[in-house]
């Protein structure tokens, strides 16, 4: 493995037997992670992200294929990679009956850190994440945002070379979730470090250099969010209909229309040539006499892109007789 890539997945396959009989998780799933990176996994519930980390980290033994984090193989070696990495498990759960301090002292003690780094690796870890001003107050007291940036630190304290977290602003508030990614900013533009996140966040996704986007255990696109912003056929128009049915109906059947979109009260609809199919769309919308406001042409984001995409698959797996 090249010294610069720190994760990687070959052709890696997890099933599990159930009443249903063999179900497969995850299913050759190849992917590279380089040093310094923040690599996103991203996709619905139930595509396989958490399993995938899971296998990756040596949780969870493989069915076949290859992986590795640091060079260290998934199945051999797993206590060279824990050693190596801190991890945040989806439900993550702290001590509710410890305070901040003695979280983070009972953290360190897990991973063998001495006492003589801990009295130097603590207070910077809590000035880092923002708790320096909490250090006595009970775990279970903590809101939300502050148990992340607690369950961050302590994930740090062994001075890990990469770190990998599985949707960890899950149910989190908007701002804490945008406080707990300038942190993983930080530690990327300040030390290095590899990062690699499950997130549903599609806003969060658009902050990682690359993105595996996965559905029904397969990755079906690894790029930077650019490109993969770019596999969106068509240009993008936004729009709010009133009434929304009946616009939904009528765009959708028009020439040049490549996809609809829904979001709230709006209309995000893909065509192929904007100049032509913009006037064309106005004014059948006015025929019906349908009210429209805020038609425009947009940048897809992340989240068309992840809904085309999906979208596009699950068609292409029904057609195979397997959706």
């Amino acid at each position: 493995m090249p010294t610069d890539v720190t994760i990687t997945a070959q052709n890696l396959v997890k099933t599990f037997r159930t009443r249903r009989g063999i179900v497969k998780a995850v299913d050759g799933v190849t992917l590279e992670v380089r040093r310094g990176e923040t690599f996103g996994l991203i996709g619905p519930d139930g595509s396989g992200k958490t399993t995938t980390t899971r296998v990756i980290l040596g949780l969870l033994r493989r069915t076949s294929g290859e992986s590795a984090i640091l060079g260290y193989d998934s199945m051999r070696d797993t206590y060279a990679i824990r050693e190596r990495i801190g991890y945040i498990a989806q439900k993550f759960a702290l001590p509710s009956d410890l305070t901040v301090l003695e979280s983070m002292r009972f953290f360190a003690d897990v991973h063998g850190v001495s006492a003589d780094e801990q009295k130097r690796r603590i207070p910077e870890l809590l000035e880092f994440a923002g708790l320096i001003a909490f250090t006595g107050r009970l775990g279970g007291r903590l809101s939300g945002g502050m148990k992340k940036k607690l369950a961050l630190a302590c994930s740090l304290v062994h001075r890990p070379q990469v770190v990998l977290l599985d949707e960890p602003t899950l149910g989190v508030d908007p701002v804490s979730r945008r406080e707990f990614w300038n942190l993983l900013g930080r530690l990327r533009a300040e030390q290095g470090m590899t990062i690699f996140v499950c997130t549903p966040y599609m806003d969060e996704a658009e902050r990682c250099d690359w993105v595996g986007l996965l559905y029904a255990g397969q990755i079906i696109a690894r790029n930077t969010p650019a490109t993969i912003k770019k596999m969106v056929p068509g240009r993008l128009l936004q729009f709010a209909p009133q009434p929304f049915p009946p616009a939904q109906r009528l765009v959708t059947r028009m020439e040049g229309v490549l996809e609809v979109q829904t979001y709230g009260a709006q209309l995000h609809v893909f065509v192929d040539d904007m100049a032509l199919r913009q006037p064309q769309l106005e004014a059948a919308l006015r025929a019906e006499g349908i009210h429209t406001e805020g038609f425009r042409e947009i940048e897809p984001r992340m989240e068309e892109a992840f809904i085309s995409l999906i979208r596009r698959r699950r068609e292409a797996l029904a057609q195979e007789g397997k959706g």
